[in-house]
Order: C-alpha cells, then structure tokens, then sequence
C-alpha cells in the first residue's frame, strides 16, 4: 500500500528548493547575491512576507498579483516550484528513499535551472554548471550510486570533448561557436550521467537544437520564441533529461538494431 504521507515529503521539499531555484534563477545571470536582499515585489520593491513565500499557494492565494501594489506576480514562479516538486517526488517514487533518487532529484533540478536562465538570458551561469559538477562528484563519492572514478571520468570527457567540439566549430563556420557555459554545463552532465551518458546527451541535444531550435530562429521578427542565437543548453538540457530517464532503453535499442 502506497504511504502517500511518505510521498507529500519529497513535493514538498522539491516546491521549497523550486522556490529557491526561482531566486537563482533570476538573480545568478545578474551575478547578484542569493542570499540578500530578501525577496521582494519587482515593480513595488515590497519584501515578500515570509506567509506570502509558501511554494505554489501563496501565488494561487494572491491570486498571481503582489498584495500591495497589484502588480501580476509571474506564473514562472509557482510552475518552476511545482516542477521542482514533481522531479523530487518522481524521483523517491522511482528509487525510494536512496542516495539514486537524491542524484537524479538534484541533477533534473539542476538542468531545470540551467535550461531557464539559458532561455531567458543567454547565460548558463557556472554555480548551476560547475558548482553542479562538484555536486555531482561529491554524490558520486556516496555509497550506492555511480562509481567516483566513472563520474570524474565522465565530467573530464564532457568537458574536453565539447572543448573540441568549440575549436572544430570556429576553425570551420569562421566565427565564435558554443559558450564557455555550454563547455562547463558538459562537465556537469558528465559527473552525473558518465561518459556514455555525456556523449548521449551531445547527440540528443544538437538533434533538438537542429530540428526546433534552429527553424525556431528563422521566424524571428514572426513571433518567434528564439532570437537570432540559438541557446543551446536548453536543448543539451533537454538531451540530459531523455538520457538520464531513457538512457538504457534507448541503448538497448540501439544496440538491437544495428547488431
């Protein structure tokens, strides 16, 4: 029988750091600090009342909009605290309490917010990609989950290789190709998802970036979602994500067809 009581942990611990992550998010690609000032209106500069800061129902209960100038409150801030929530609660479903769903839990996280403020700002700011890498590899010194000798080896191929990937770029289009970001964001992903999930992910997100990304920034000036650069950890992230879920089955596939 399911103890749902068990389950309402991991939600509500994900919302609280989801709503943590909206902070970073909004703050890092500025390079200000997460920790002060307190959070506050952005059109009236009011300090949010710490009973208005309740993930998810402090926005339904206000009704999107501050208490004391009106102003509409971003939808992006309950939805990325509920995402937040539904990655922790997905991931002690699927591993129970085990130092695996706390790896998987941090890594989705971690991707969540890299893919938002590489959307939103063209940045992905080096807490979210390097601090995430020595997050990775502390994890990975944990009993239970991915060896730590397969972990550093997989951040170091990550890096390097996309470093390689960079030089071979510019040499060839004659101009600046892939961020340092992007660089450090594949060291990150390798510290969690090894060298083959590393390598993985490079497929995965340069076929999403080639497929909706690319067609996305020639409708600029017709509505279109991108500018004129395409932000490519949102779809590295995307990559992770399939390969951290997907991974093994789509291997197993793989390696069926062509054998």
């Amino acid at each position: 029988m399911i103890d749902w009581l068990l389950l309402a942990y991991p939600f509500v611990l994900g919302a609280c750091i989801g709503s943590f992550l909206n902070v970073c998010i909004y703050r890092w690609p500025a390079e200000l600090s997460v920790l002060r000032p307190r959070s506050r209106c952005g059109s009236c500069g009011q300090p949010v009342r710490w009973y208005h800061n309740i993930p998810v129902a402090s926005w339904v209960a206000l009704r999107g909009r501050c208490r004391d100038c009106g102003a509409r409150i971003s939808i992006q801030y309950p939805l990325i605290e509920l995402v937040t929530g539904v990655i922790w609660l997905a991931a002690v479903w699927r591993f129970g309490y085990d130092v695996e769903a706390l790896r998987s839990a941090v890594f989705l996280t971690l991707l969540l917010g890299i893919a938002m403020t590489d959307a939103r700002e063209m940045v992905i700011p080096d807490q979210f990609s390097l601090g995430g890498t020595a997050i990775g590899l502390a994890l990975a010194a944990l009993p239970g989950g991915m060896p730590f000798t397969r972990a550093l080896i997989g951040a170091a191929v990550g890096y390097v290789l996309f470093w390689a990937v960079k030089i071979v770029a510019e040499k060839t289009l004659k101009k600046p190709a892939l961020g340092v970001g992007d660089i450090h964001m594949m060291a990150m992903v390798g510290a969690f998802l090894g060298t083959a999930g590393a390598m993985m992910t490079i497929m995965l997100g340069s076929l999403a970036g080639l497929v909706i990304g690319v067609p996305l920034t020639k409708l600029r000036g017709q509505g279109a979602v991108l500018g004129t650069y395409l932000p490519l950890g949102v779809f590295l992230a995307v990559g992770a994500f399939i390969t951290r879920i997907w991974g093994e089955a789509i291997l197993v596939w793989y390696v069926g067809l062509v054998s």
